[in-house]
């Protein structure tokens, strides 16, 4: 169909999805009042398409918004990395990113207080990578089998349908490694007044791998280079009543003026012995890598320029997995990482079909060649190709030796079920995010903290406030005066115990 715009564009007949002419654009019937016929195949055509025009809604990230652009690298990183893509100083790479709010349905206002979704594809001649983030560098969770649950929190109550503050703090109460995010959640920080001033972040930790078969730990940094901007709980809620679509609309316009948005590209880089002997698990989800012992490596610069042309075909379609890696760019153990690594792609077959991949916008732009066939949707590339292998034609695809990773080297590993909860330190990084914010900070925090918590049982008020307490002192004393409870509530030796894990998460004696 044209793209063509305006009184000058020239006329087309209008057709059905098969290209055959329509003459008249009014039901079919018997007679002018009679009943319609089921011959009306053009009617029928367009209502059974109707019917269809909306695909299942993504369970998490359902509302968001993409763009087009150019990841350009600036400094070399071949010493970590074989990726092509990244081979060179001054490589340009196609990728198109989505952002996302996670917890609301496709409804949902954009400047509501939720983490964010950050979900970068690249193009690259080696096929298309997916890095899934949020604006975050943690997560709620670390063990895999708490996601569902976790979401399950996030939406609506089974019974009266409505958002639940109970059951969200019924959960985060009773798994405190949530309260490092929580932490971030509930901060000035927990309202991005656009998609364009925020940070992304990978959050997992992936490998790298050079060309001697060198591996290397890896957390994924993207910088705005338009500044932090966020937005007050007053100003979210002003905004909200204006325009739902805020954020939709802002990254929109202002790339349509030709403002284009950019991020600084940064890794950090654990080596294997390291990560050995490191004080935390670096695997973690709910964990960062202290910047002054890792620092940031400047790999590229990242800019949205291009707006896509059909929000359904190239944003709502579009589909990013984890499990869409390319040679020199792995996974680790990170546990939610590796259960990601089929949800997502698990997911894309429910929501968009077996050949999502063959999307546009999900499309490689390098050749695919391999022996996967058919299915609804296939766009029948392959042609009479053999579909099978190991097979006897020349041509066809075949393994390469030279791509292969190398092996993890696991040691002596038992297989069980582990506790994901018990004999973590899941308070010092909150509690050191906490003593970082001013007063002020600390006050406004606290307040919206007790604001939601305020609507929960009270014996959740109290789990939670232990969590508060263990990981600073001044943080469980704030919140349980807003919420009205007297500290003495707590036995007195629980409260002298709370105080003093909390001043040693502070570093005090």
């Amino acid at each position: 169909m044209s793209n063509q715009k305006g009184s000058n564009a020239p006329q087309c007949p209008l057709t059905t999805a098969n290209g055959a002419p329509i003459g008249v654009q009014q039901a079919l019937t018997a007679g002018p009042r009679g009943p319609v016929l089921m011959q009306d195949v053009q009617l029928l055509e367009q209502m059974q398409h109707f019917n269809r025009e909306r695909i299942p809604e993504r369970v998490v990230h359902a509302k968001g918004s993409g763009a087009y652009g150019i990841f350009t690298v600036t400094h070399d990183v071949t010493r970590y990395t074989k990726a092509a893509f990244l081979s060179s100083v001054g490589k340009k790479t196609e990728t198109f990113l989505r952002f996302s709010t996670v917890a609301g349905e496709r409804g949902a206002a954009d400047a509501e207080r939720d983490v964010r979704g950050f979900a970068v594809k690249f193009y690259t001649e080696e096929g298309n990578w997916d890095l899934v983030g949020n604006n975050t560098p943690v997560f709620f969770v670390r063990d895999p089998y708490k996601f569902q649950n976790f979401i399950h929190t996030q939406k609506r109550h089974p019974a009266t349908n409505l958002r639940d503050l109970d059951m969200q703090w019924d959960f985060w109460s009773l798994c405190p490694e949530s309260l490092h995010q929580v932490t971030i959640l509930m901060s000035d920080r927990g309202i991005p007044a656009t998609y364009r001033h925020l940070n992304g972040y990978g959050s997992h930790t992936y490998s790298m791998v050079n060309n001697e078969g060198d591996r290397v730990w890896v957390k994924f940094h993207f910088k705005t280079m338009q500044g932090i901007k966020n937005l007050s709980d007053d100003e979210a809620s002003r905004l909200i009543g204006d325009d739902r679509e805020s954020h939709q609309r802002d990254l929109y316009t202002s790339i349509a003026r030709g403002e284009f948005p950019k991020w600084r590209v940064c890794i950090q880089v654990m080596t294997q012995s390291q990560s050995e002997t490191f004080r935390w698990n670096p695997f973690d989800l709910t964990k960062v890598w202290p910047h002054a012992e890792f620092p940031l490596i400047e790999v590229g610069v990242l800019e949205l320029n291009r707006n896509p042309e059909n929000y359904f075909a190239e944003v709502e379609q579009a589909a990013f997995k984890p499990s869409a890696l390319v040679p020199g760019i792995g996974s680790s153990p990170d546990k939610m990482l590796q259960a990601r690594l089929m949800s997502y792609a698990d997911t894309h077959l429910h929501r968009l079909g077996v050949n999502h991949h063959q999307i546009p916008v999900n499309k490689p732009r390098c050749p695919v060649m391999n022996y996967i066939r058919d299915g609804a949707i296939t766009d029948g590339s392959y042609g009479a190709a053999p579909n099978y292998w190991p097979n006897s034609h020349s041509g066809t695809p075949r393994p390469s030796p030279a791509h292969a990773d190398p092996a993890w080297n696991l040691g002596q590993v038992v297989v069980d079920r582990f506790d994901s909860t018990g004999g973590h330190d899941d308070y010092t990084q909150p509690g050191n995010l906490y003593r970082m914010f001013d007063e002020s900070h600390r006050d406004r925090l606290t307040t919206r903290i007790a604001a939601g918590l305020s609507q929960a049982r009270k014996e959740i008020q109290l789990r939670q406030l232990c969590h508060f307490f263990r990981a600073d002192a001044d943080y469980g004393s704030r919140v349980a005066k807003k919420l009205g409870i007297d500290t003495a509530a707590f036995a007195p030796s629980t409260l002298q115990e709370l105080k003093h894990e909390a001043a040693v998460g502070a570093g005090q004696p």
